[in-house]
């Protein structure tokens, strides 16, 4: 592992710390460090924080493709408002052949994993090997998914890298709080193609 923590200790420790706390901590160790988004519906709190503690930070989208013209106006604006450092990463295969050769597989289906590794991992992944990050800022809470539940404010990816999840426990309300009390836009129309639904997880958290 690159950055090695003892996790119980410091899930106990930050728990208590507000999540602009939480980075003002972790940006301290190391300078490689990435924040994902999908521009979904609560992006728009993790974006202003970081436009607040450090607007240099590099940004992951993974655009499937299959966005709504909603997430696209989302994050045009969200992308204009805090001047992110915004790297997209799209499939090397364009949708049209995907959805030729594979449909767009639910999750019981034939084809789905390689969909999911079409649309959304090799794109992530290109993302990682280019970034090569220590440090992976994400915008997991519990109560999303079986498998978010079972993490906490840090974690580690497969690959070792420290994902930190500065907003892990706040909940819907907190977030509409925050939009709210911050003039943000919140983006109720996202849809994933990898998911479906929304108690599902999207592929690349589970990296």
């Amino acid at each position: 592992m690159k950055i090695n923590l003892d996790l119980e200790y410091w899930n106990n420790v930050l728990r208590e710390k507000s999540p602009g706390e939480i980075i003002d901590w972790a940006l301290l160790l190391s300078s490689k460090r990435i924040v994902t988004t999908s521009f979904g519906k609560y992006s728009a709190v993790l974006l202003n924080t970081f436009f607040l503690k450090n607007k240099s930070i590099d940004v992951i989208w993974c655009d499937t493709g299959y966005n709504l013209s909603e997430t696209y106006s989302h994050a045009s604006f969200l992308m204009e408002k805090f001047s992110l450092c915004v790297h997209s990463y799209v499939p090397k295969q364009s949708r049209a052949f995907t959805e030729f050769k594979l449909g767009m597989p639910s999750v019981d289906e034939p084809g789905h994993e390689e969909f999911t590794e079409i649309v959304k991992l090799e794109p992530f992944a290109r993302a990682l090997r280019e970034h090569n990050p220590d440090i992976w800022f994400t915008n997991i809470r519990v109560r999303q998914t079986e498998y978010r539940n079972s993490k906490d404010i840090l974690s580690y990816s497969k690959d070792g890298i420290l994902k930190i999840s500065p907003f892990y426990y706040w909940s819907d309300e907190d977030l509409d709080i925050y939009l709210e009390k911050n003039n943000l836009p919140k983006n109720e129309n996202y849809f994933d193609p990898i998911k479906a639904l929304t108690n599902r997880e999207c592929g690349i958290h589970l990296q």
